[in-house]
């Protein structure tokens, strides 16, 4: 490999923020300043759509102390974007590149951007010119090829957990059926984690649903009412990408005029419709008074004050590392081996080319999901724990003997 060349540096935020997407951009921040070969680190305002409009800040002069309350910050500090380049959008940010001087485009996202790092590193090497692109994982869904997990989950599935079990006590003290939906388009993982603060046997969430299993309204409805007539009330965490028994995601077949991004896919997130339909399944056909559902939305991804004190260290060290390897190789994405679980919990980083990642997602696996496919096994406990850290202690006295 020929040597690292000399010139500018830009780094972008691209599809859902996260609770940590800002410490991989703290990340190559701090290690691009140690390289002689990199001048100057620009920010993407907005990503590739700033990046073709050639809207970029200095990121060189950020304070030590701002970088650092932003690493602590959700959300994308730079601005994000759900434009999906093709080969032509690509070779209108490599003009922008070539007008800059930059060398290095370091792109944190998910299977989208490292496609978008892929095709920007193919138009560039057509072109005779010299460009490192690398891909800084990040997701909340945990969808991505190669990587153990993704940047961003940890976050997001503490978040998940801190919520069901506050509205497992909730249901506890107003008793009936909560349904809670949850993000997951193709993968359960974020659902899944609404179990990790499940104590005791009748803590909730009591049923799990997930984009891995397919379930008929009537297999949803008889387990709901089978654990309210053991409990007298039930809590479900179901994923957006909930399927019938024919594949298709309930969201689709409620949806009017659905509402679909750049990539093609139906709304899910935004819109409390499956939740609402859910519910009202319930209420009309089980008849119990009362029902209640909430859509987290958006919240999961970008709730302030609640990083996972592990996710935000490995966001941090992908972006250091994307520079690391920007100085020896010419393209990859950053990946995450898992050495140990418990006390022995820890990764380590390396590299894997962009069209192992570019595009497609990942499922849970079969193991980490039970035989009647509502709920989670210990395998994925063991997995998701280390990812969150230690969750709040509760306690609820309503089940102490009564004098």
């Amino acid at each position: 490999m020929a040597s690292a060349p000399k010139g500018n540096a830009v780094v972008g935020q691209s599809g859902g923020p996260t609770g940590v997407i800002n410490a991989s951009l703290v990340g190559v921040i701090e290690e691009a300043k140690k390289h002689p070969e990199i001048q100057a680190v620009y920010g993407a305002v907005h990503a590739v759509a700033g990046m073709v409009k050639d809207e970029f800040i200095d990121l060189g002069k950020l304070s030590a102390s701002t970088l650092e309350t932003v690493a602590a910050s959700p959300s994308s500090a730079l601005g994000t974007s759900r434009d999906k380049p093709d080969t032509e959008y690509c070779r209108r940010i490599l003009e922008v590149f070539k007008k800059r001087n930059i060398r290095y485009f370091f792109y944190i996202g998910g299977n989208d951007s490292a496609n978008t790092a892929y095709i920007v590193n193919s138009v560039a090497e057509e072109a005779g010119y010299d460009l490192r692109a690398f891909h800084v994982p990040k997701t909340v869904d945990n969808d991505l090829l190669v990587t153990d997990h993704c940047p961003g989950y940890g976050t997001a599935a503490r978040f998940v957990a801190c919520a069901l079990m506050g509205d497992d006590l909730d249901n506890r003290a107003l008793p009936g059926v909560k349904i809670d939906v949850i993000m997951g388009r193709h993968a359960g993982f974020l659902t899944a984690a609404a179990a990790l603060g499940k104590k005791k046997d009748d803590d909730g969430p009591h049923l799990l649903y997930f984009p891995e299993r397919p379930v008929s309204i009537g297999k949803f409805l008889s387990e709901v009412e089978a654990v309210y007539k053991k409990l007298n009330r039930c809590v479900v965490a179901v994923s957006e990408g909930m399927c019938d028994a024919d594949g298709e995601t309930w969201a689709k077949k409620i949806a009017q005029d659905a509402e679909k991004d750049p990539h093609g896919n139906i709304q899910l997130s935004g819109t409390g419709a499956l939740a609402d339909f859910l519910a009202a399944q319930v209420k009309n056909n089980l008849k119990i008074k009362r029902v209640r559902a909430d859509t987290f939305g958006y919240l999961q991804r970008s709730f302030a004050g609640l990083q996972s004190a592990v996710d935000v260290d490995e966001a941090r060290r992908c972006g250091r590392q994307a520079v690391l390897y920007a100085m020896q190789e010419d393209n990859g994405s950053v990946a995450m081996k898992r050495l140990g679980n418990g006390k022995k919990y820890g990764v380590e980083l390396f590299r894997t080319e962009l069209k192992n990642v570019a595009e497609h997602t990942k499922s849970m696996p079969a193991e980490f999901l039970n035989a009647d496919g509502n709920g989670v096994t210990p395998a994925f406990v063991e997995y998701a724990l280390p990812l969150t850290g230690e969750l709040p202690k509760t306690e609820y006295l309503g089940g102490y003997p009564k004098i």
